[in-house]
């Protein structure tokens, strides 16, 4: 068995080292960082029915791609639409009209590609701001983006006349890859406006008081607003919000404002919730910014916007402890959230107990042009949703050439029929081929040798989707060994730092290796 498996390993590294040198497929090298999903720069790539030019400013990835249009939050009895739906019924049975139709109207339905003014510019994000930072957001071009936030639609829809409503949809953002971070995933985004008759109405002497006033700008107010209707918006915002939460999670809720700061709010605070004896962090929100409602042509009104992250509370609410269930299309995991009312308690069950397998990459960083976003985007296109986590366990400068050397600890699983350690290993080294073609660096890649005399386990209901608890890294971790090498690397090249073991166990015949895209 050990041999056979040997015997695939070293079939996947000629394959590698064939396609390393442009025989297969015809690959060629390319610069560091996520590749352009369609082409090369300067052709274009197509997204919803659209073309866009393609610069140096583009850096979306194909598994990226491959999630625009999903729109999880409009698929009937997915944890994301219940959670939506939710909402939804808060806000329609409690804000109603003069004529008792909805104040808020819901727009979940917008195309994910914006414009960086509709994403920065119009919010008042300065342009120097490090939310800007190609290395966090995901481009077409320098003017196009997918929106790494729906607030992206807050001025149009103010501008359209709009003063009370709902955007949910898909939000974009690259960033590490653990069980609470994906590169995408689903914001709802709230905005009232209130003129001075219905922000003052019932209160005594409410005529005589006013929204704007010149002033200077303190830690409780902005420059243009009076204190007292600031307070009332304020009041408004925290009272609804509180609503909406004792609506999902039930009365009881302990409740905590913690001050923070927006470009596009002032006072600006986040929600927490106390959640089995823990403080959760659930949502942003404050008074908008009066120059971004004056610019959108409500000189008249003051208005406060919340944002929330869906896959966070659905996370609390569901006890789901991964953010990658959410895309998973296996049955197990989508029966359970078929209910007949939409209110109805679900606690989501466990598909597996099936443990991770850890495995160690280190490499050397190119000096200029490279961030840590793009090894999880590396990563994630290689090895898709079979990733659980990457940390970063390790630095190392070059005395001499002040070359930086970094060292990751993966944590990979293995989710479908098949998916045995030789196949796991392919996707290793299918990765880190990819880096050195696209880096020219060199890089070290921990050695798994096959644990005799053990058992793979058999996981008692058929193949896991996901393990339940994942160990940590330093659990398994070995001492280096030799003195003179850099972390992660020992005598002749093969790392060695946090060095694992596994059981290498044949696929079954016919099963194709899961998780190897794009290689």
């Amino acid at each position: 068995m050990v041999c056979w498996a040997l015997r695939r390993v070293g079939q996947v590294r000629a394959r590698l080292a064939r396609r390393d040198s442009g025989v297969c497929r015809g690959h060629e090298h390319q610069p560091l960082g996520p590749r352009p999903a369609p082409g090369a720069w300067g052709s274009t790539v197509e997204l919803l029915g659209k073309s866009y030019p393609q610069d140096d400013y583009s850096n979306l990835t194909r598994k990226v791609l491959s999630k625009v249009g999903r729109n999880l939050h409009n698929q009937p009895l997915h944890p994301l639409w219940l959670l939506k739906e939710r909402v939804k019924q808060h806000f329609y049975a409690r804000y109603t009209g003069r004529a008792g139709t909805p104040l808020f109207s819901v727009y979940d339905d917008l195309s994910p590609v914006v414009t960086t003014w509709q994403n920065f510019d119009s919010l008042l994000i300065p342009a120097d701001h490090p939310s800007r930072k190609k290395g966090d957001n995901y481009y077409l071009n320098a003017t196009h983006m997918l929106r790494a936030h729906t607030s992206a639609h807050q001025w149009d829809l103010l501008r359209a006349g709009l003063d009370a409503f709902l955007v949910v949809g898909d939000v974009y953002r690259r960033d590490q890859i653990d069980a609470q971070h994906y590169p995408v995933f689903h914001q709802l985004e709230a905005v009232r406006l209130f003129s001075r008759h219905q922000l003052f109405a019932g209160i005594k002497d409410g005529e005589n008081l006013q929204l704007f006033e010149q002033s200077s700008r303190s830690a409780h107010k902005q420059e243009t607003h009076t204190l007292e209707a600031t307070k009332l918006v304020e009041f408004d915002l925290k009272q609804t919000l509180t609503q909406l939460m004792t609506h999902i999670f039930g009365d009881g809720l302990d409740i905590r404002w913690v001050d923070c700061y927006f470009p596009f709010t002032h006072p600006s605070f986040e929600m927490e919730i106390n959640f089995h004896g823990e403080w959760l962090e659930v949502l942003g929100c404050g008074v908008m910014e009066q120059q971004l409602v004056n610019s959108a042509g409500a000189q008249d009104r003051i208005g406060w916007a919340f944002g929330l992250g869906l896959e966070r509370v659905a996370m609390i609410l569901y006890d789901i402890p991964d953010i990658r269930l959410f895309w998973s299309e296996d049955e197990r995991f989508l029966k359970q959230f078929r209910v007949q009312d939409i209110n109805q308690k679900v606690t989501f069950q466990p598909l597996s107990k099936y443990p991770a397998v850890i495995n160690d990459i280190s490499f050397w960083l190119p000096r200029e042009n490279y961030t840590e976003n793009d090894f999880y985007d590396l990563v994630r296109t290689i090895g898709g949703d079979l990733v659980e986590k990457v940390d970063l366990i390790d630095k190392f400068e070059h005395p001499k050439h002040l070359d930086p050397l970094s060292s990751h600890a993966v944590a990979q699983l293995r989710p479908q029929p098949g998916a045995s350690g030789i196949c796991l290993l392919s996707m290793w080294t299918c990765c880190s081929g990819r880096f050195v073609r696209w880096s020219r660096i060199r890089c070290g890649l921990s050695c798994l040798e096959p644990l005799s005399g053990a058992r793979g386990v058999q996981d008692t209901q058929d193949q896991p989707l996901l393990p339940h608890h994942l160990p940590p890294h330093g659990a398994h971790a070995v001492a280096e060994r030799g003195r003179g090498h850099p972390p992660g690397r020992a005598g002749g090249g093969r790392a060695a730092a946090g060095r694992r073991r596994q059981v290498l166990r044949a696929p079954s015949p016919g099963v194709a290796l899961p998780g190897l895209q794009g290689c």
